[in-house]
């Protein structure tokens, strides 16, 4: 077996994936790997989406995905997106569905290059989510951060995703906040046993939403597809818009949005958007170590 795959540094909505594909092998992308690939500021990424053969009949794939830190992460909206827009460049097909530890996600391409995910049904269940303590009502909890008297963020609602959500809703805009500072207290605070992912998120509309995510394991990010989730179904829930919203994420780059809707008739959250190949690679899965593809231009020459 050889000590390399092949790789693709992507993006969706600035959100950095290194998609790897791993079929016709046993082993898997190891922590270690994940972090010198983190450290590496050309193959710095937010999630690392490697792609396996399938282990339940029906499936395309089995995905698993690496945080930037070496941890496990459960879902990942915009990385499943960069994974189908590269398996239908090599396949030809449109329509996928693959396995993550949190469950079965299908996903189209659709003809304008967009590719829809559908992320299941979200969990809002206090000890599935998981929290430490008992709230019946999730869509609004007890926690904050500043003065008691003067909280600068409090009462976020909290969901899963697949992977654990707190949505802090504010009146200013998401980016004149110390997201920064506050993001790492938030996302490891007690409350949340398993970590969480952070979200300052702002009503624009009944139909639209701007978001700006702490990302657990990753810290900020430039996008975050379940944390546009999670936002959009707590906006519906606690009757800020209505159940198709538009997300703008504001620190996104290339600029675009995101399409999220909670479907009535079956519960589950379905996200459009689009995906970016950057560049390709082979990468040793044990050690993170890469080499990068010749561009078109150079081997032309």
């Amino acid at each position: 077996m050889s000590n390399t795959v092949e790789f693709a540094r992507m993006n969706g909505l600035g959100n950095k994936i290194l998609v790897i594909d791993m079929r016709g092998r046993k082993d898997r992308v190891t922590p270690d790997a994940a972090i010198a690939l983190n450290a590496d500021p050309a193959t710095q990424f937010d999630q690392i989406m490697a792609i396996h053969d399938p282990k339940v009949e029906g499936t395309d794939a089995f995905i698993d995905i690496l945080n930037s830190d070496g941890s496990k992460a459960q879902a990942c909206g915009n990385g499943t997106r960069c994974v189908v827009q590269a398996l239908a460049a090599e396949s030809g097909r449109k329509v996928f569905t693959f396995q993550t530890v949190a469950g079965i996600l299908n996903a189209v391409e659709h003809e304008d290059g967009t590719i829809s995910v559908d992320m299941g049904k979200p969990v809002f269940d206090w000890d599935k989510i998981p929290l430490a303590e008992e709230f019946h009502d999730t869509s609004r909890i007890e926690l904050q951060i500043g003065p008691i008297d003067d909280p600068i963020l409090h009462s976020p609602a909290v969901v899963s995703m697949g992977n654990p959500h707190a949505v802090f809703w504010v009146d200013k805009d998401v980016m004149s906040y110390d997201l920064g500072r506050f993001g790492p207290l938030l996302e490891n605070h007690p409350m949340f046993p398993e970590r969480a992912n952070i979200s300052l998120v702002q009503v624009v509309s009944p139909s639209s939403l701007r978001i700006r995510t702490w990302e657990r394991g990753a810290g900020l990010t430039l996008a975050c597809g379940s944390a546009s989730c999670a936002a959009a179904v707590s906006a519906a829930r606690t009757g800020r818009t209505g159940r198709d919203v538009t997300i703008e994420v504001a620190t996104a780059k290339p600029p675009g949005k995101l399409q999220v809707e909670w479907r009535e008739r079956d519960d589950h959250v379905v996200m459009t958007g689009p995906a970016e190949w950057e560049w390709s690679g082979t990468v040793d899965p044990a050690t993170g170590a890469f080499s990068r593809d010749a561009e078109p231009e150079a081997q032309a020459r």
